[in-house]
């Protein structure tokens, strides 16, 4: 069997809990080579996985055995690194948030398109059990017209997560671009155009920094978000849960309401008009809790089988820009208090 070869470049905290174990896990993958600008952790994980071990990243996407990258570095470089790799002819899976900016965000759209690769954007809220139960049942009419929203996501922040603590690039604005918005709100704005099935077009927002101390990016934010239909809706991203992490989507609709990973016991809850309740016990939804669940995150599988199959990744860089775009625009609407329209 031939077997696609794999490049994993930066190996933080990501790539050390999803990318490889994940790509360690299937048969057909082969990891070939991994990147990362501290030598010793470089080193390290190729040692663990017997792959070659790069500190420049231009030298490894020089290697022509390699067939697809996964970026997993600080976010300021996402856009810089994926273009690169997309015209040096491999095929890119790059973590959220894509990019900071649109015009970066496209410049990955169009290298993919010019070079004929596939691009993937690494939002795994869309393969969660529960998630795609509830699309299910919204699609199937059970639900109704869907009137409201609420989700959250929220922990106690980055530094139990990244392997550099709390001297982690999420702090530092030059690294980050932006903080709690980006590392969780983009994944939630994924997640609501998935489960609805349209856009976000209107957007207003609170984007502070108010819990850390030793950051200067946004560490807590509300939006307020309206949809093309007109459905409207709350999102907070927070880095400031300091007892337990929420990951909660609660959707209201004509016929039922639908409680998204509320009940640590059932992932989904439907509570219909007419008095009746299912309760639905689904996959646990991945938790950066200490012995929280580490189950797949799917998005190594999908990109992996598309590969394979040569066939379109499920979240494509236009997906990932217009996630992105709602973000953008939660940032301008806090800068200058007003409604902002999401950019097409």
């Amino acid at each position: 069997m031939k077997k696609v070869k794999i490049a994993v470049i930066g190996c933080g905290s990501i790539a050390q809990h999803r990318h490889l174990p994940e790509y360690a896990a299937i048969e057909s993958v082969e990891i070939v080579a991994v990147c990362d600008i501290v030598k010793e952790r470089a080193n390290e994980v190729a040692e663990k996985y017997n792959a070659r071990a790069y500190t420049s990243y231009k030298d490894l996407l020089a290697d022509q055995e390699i067939d697809a990258v996964s970026v997993c570095t600080p976010n300021y470089l996402h856009a810089s690194i994926t273009v690169d790799a997309l015209n040096a002819g491999k095929h890119v899976l790059c973590e959220k948030p894509m990019a900071t900016s649109k015009t970066e965000a496209e410049a990955m759209i169009t290298a993919a398109s010019q070079n004929n690769k596939k691009l993937m954007i690494g939002h795994n809220q869309r393969f969660v059990s529960s998630h795609v139960q509830a699309r299910e049942l919204i699609e199937s009419g059970e639900v109704g017209r869907i009137y409201s929203f609420r989700t959250a996501f929220g922990h106690g922040g980055p530094e139990d997560w990244s392997i550099d603590g709390k001297k982690s690039w999420f702090f530092k604005k030059e690294q980050a671009f932006i903080g709690a918005m980006g590392d969780l709100g983009v994944h939630k704005t994924d997640l609501l155009r998935y489960l609805l099935a349209e856009e976000i077009t209107e957007v207003a927002a609170f984007v502070e920094t108010s819990a850390k101390s030793n950051s200067d990016v946004d560490d807590n934010a509300v939006c307020i978000l309206k949809t093309q239909s007109g459905i409207i809706g709350t999102l907070a991203a927070s880095w400031s849960y300091v007892s337990s992490e929420d990951n909660s989507t609660i959707i209201y609709g004509e016929h039922a309401i639908l409680r998204l990973e509320e009940d640590p016991q059932h992932s989904v809850v439907a509570q219909y008009k007419n008095g009746e309740v299912v309760k639905y016990e689904l996959e646990q939804i991945q938790s950066n809790e200490e012995g929280g669940q580490q189950s797949n995150s799917h998005v190594i599988d999908q990109f992996v089988g598309s590969l394979l199959n040569d066939t379109e990744v499920p979240v494509s860089g236009t997906e990932g820009m217009k996630s992105l775009n709602v973000i953008l625009a939660a940032l301008e609407a806090n800068e200058t208090k007003t409604v902002v329209q999401v950019a097409p």
